[in-house]
């Protein structure tokens, strides 16, 4: 089934399931969508930036996962790695084409996942672009963050909803003066908002979560499958990062598996307190679990971006960690390079 049948397969069976009041649910989902898929958002089928369609004859498409740094948080899509990696790539004798399925806050655990729900994409190399999000765990906690495979929508047509985040950094905006971490965030705000504010924050809100309750009903019914997959602690790696490993390269095997060439990118030296030694161990351990595992394998690389970008610097990063638009063009075109000397070549 097509994509496109599929998402009329949903939009009936909503239209079945919860008459038309659900419909208009979803054509106000798919209008913000629109909206805010160049902003901040992301598109119809839960990647940043525009559909891509299927893969002309010469094309070599790139596919790249992370987290907020691959998303480009703080910046528009056309200022991402990913898409200026594309601008550095593609010529007109080689077209290229770089998808963007970086997503907030998830980190290793999440790859092989997300290398499973685009397949479809056709990918013929997978760029993971990983650490931040695991620097604050110890075996044998771990980031389970996937969180475009805990919704059932998603799950069942490929269509991901966007209107619970946008109502919830709505209603954050008009209760915080306009600071949209105020949805993240436990701290309470010094801001005082109006009557009206607080109303109308109270009906995005409530929207909001009835959202989030309709998708956790459903799950209950059909619980996410990533939730019950056990992940082996890699004995060759340090603690504390034996899990970190093990899903690095349990989404390597899986990439290798299905005839995709990998390259794991490793971000800028952190610059966090709680940070500052652990990405550093983290990447070593990393790269040398990647060189013992997968060192016979040629289409499997390790690349490391610690000294592309001064995370110090406020014109190339805006706290500490998440990149400019300026400090996002330095770490493409470095990562360019670096795929240049990899090869970049169709897989099927």
């Amino acid at each position: 089934m097509t994509r496109r049948k599929k998402l009329l397969f949903a939009a009936a069976a909503m239209l079945l399931a919860s008459g038309v009041a659900t419909v208009g649910l979803l054509a106000v989902d798919i209008y913000l969508h629109g909206k805010y898929e160049r902003s901040a958002g992301y598109n119809i089928w839960g990647y940043r930036g525009p559909r891509v369609g299927s893969k002309k004859p010469n094309e070599i498409r790139v596919a790249v996962l992370g987290g907020s740094t691959a998303f480009g948080y703080g910046v528009t899509w056309e200022e991402s790695i990913p898409a200026l990696l594309e601008q550095k790539l593609s010529t007109p004798a080689q077209p290229v084409s770089v998808v963007n399925l970086g997503y907030n806050n998830e980190g290793a655990y999440s790859l092989r996942f997300t290398l499973d729900d685009y397949r479809w994409l056709d990918y013929d190399l997978a760029i993971l672009y990983d650490g931040y999000n695991d620097l604050g765990y110890n075996a044998p906690d771990m980031n389970r963050q996937v969180y475009r495979r805990d919704s059932p929508l998603f799950r069942w047509t490929g269509y991901l909803p966007i209107f619970p985040i946008i109502f919830q950094e709505k209603a954050a905006a008009l209760l915080s003066g306009g600071d949209v971490s105020g949805a993240y965030s436990k701290e309470k705000t010094v801001f005082r908002p109006g009557l009206a504010a607080r109303g109308a924050a109270g009906v995005l809100g409530a929207a909001a979560g009835a959202g989030a309750a309709l998708q956790e009903g459903l799950n209950s019914v059909a619980t996410p499958t990533h939730m019950g997959e056990a992940i082996r602690q890699a004995s060759d790696c340090e603690t504390p990062w034996q899990i970190y490993c093990e899903s690095v390269a349990a989404a390597i095997a899986h990439a290798r598996q299905i005839g995709v060439d990998v390259m794991f990118v490793g971000q800028p030296a952190s610059l966090y307190p709680t940070q500052i030694k652990r990405h550093p161990h983290q990447q070593a351990q990393v790269a040398q679990m990647i060189a013992r595992r997968f060192g016979q394998d040629p289409r499997v690389r390790y690349a490391s971006m610690a000294d592309a970008v001064d995370l110090a610097n406020e014109q190339l990063s805006f706290d500490g960690m998440h990149l400019t638009a300026d400090g996002n063009r330095i770490v493409a075109e470095r990562m360019a390079a670096v795929v240049r000397e990899f090869g970049l070549r169709r897989t099927r």
